[in-house]
């Protein structure tokens, strides 16, 4: 009984602290829009006076949507409202899914006939993943605090598996695993190679 305590205090203070270093999202004031000329409809837009629908700050299908999402969550794992924290991570995490999909399918669109642009949705593409799995590392803690191993190991092994062992977060989510009990070897093992940021999150969709 003792362990269960120590257990759940070290988890909690683990998620508590994790919660918190999600970074806050910057307001960008809005500026009143006028008309464009001739030159000014071909121009790509600035990001000082970018007016489209999603690239505003309230909408929810972009990055800051899904960090707002995950504040949510961190505020309210700090309430230990674990019910509204795990809804708000499982929307941010599928936010995430679909926007890396998105800009996969459009970047394999663009393949061979715009390099930029295919470049661009690419990277856009592993940005969204890369968050995917972010949320999907806080949401398997939000499992674990509440003593739901079952809930939290199928998410660790998504996570290993899109982010790779030898990167951070794989490597944070298999160490999960190994304290859970599901895996019995430690890694990296001891005076084995660090971590590496070589390989990409994988960008294929999560269930």
């Amino acid at each position: 009984m003792l362990l269960f305590h120590s257990f759940r205090s070290v988890s909690l203070a683990t998620l508590v602290s994790l919660a918190s270093a999600i970074a806050l999202i910057q307001a960008v004031p809005a500026k009143a829009q006028t008309p464009a000329s001739p030159s000014d409809l071909n121009a790509e837009p600035s990001s000082e006076s970018d007016l489209r629908p999603l690239a505003q700050d309230g909408t929810l299908l972009s990055l800051n949507g899904g960090r707002r999402l995950m504040e949510e969550a961190s505020s309210a794992v700090s309430a230990q409202n674990y019910a509204l924290a795990t809804q708000k991570l499982q929307d941010a995490r599928q936010l995430f899914n679909q926007l890396s999909n998105f800009h996969q399918e459009l970047a394999g669109s663009f393949a061979g006939i715009d390099t930029r642009i295919a470049d661009d949705q690419r990277q856009q593409a592993i940005a969204s993943a890369q968050m995917r799995d972010q949320a999907t590392y806080q949401l398997a803690l939000v499992h674990r605090a509440q003593n739901q191993p079952e809930l939290a190991v199928p998410l660790l092994i998504q996570i290993v598996r899109s982010q790779n062992p030898t990167r951070e977060l794989g490597q944070q989510a298999y160490q999960q695993l190994y304290e859970l009990g599901f895996v019995s070897s430690p890694f990296p093992r001891s005076g084995g190679q660090s971590t590496s940021a070589a390989p990409q999150p994988n960008q294929g969709n999560q269930q």
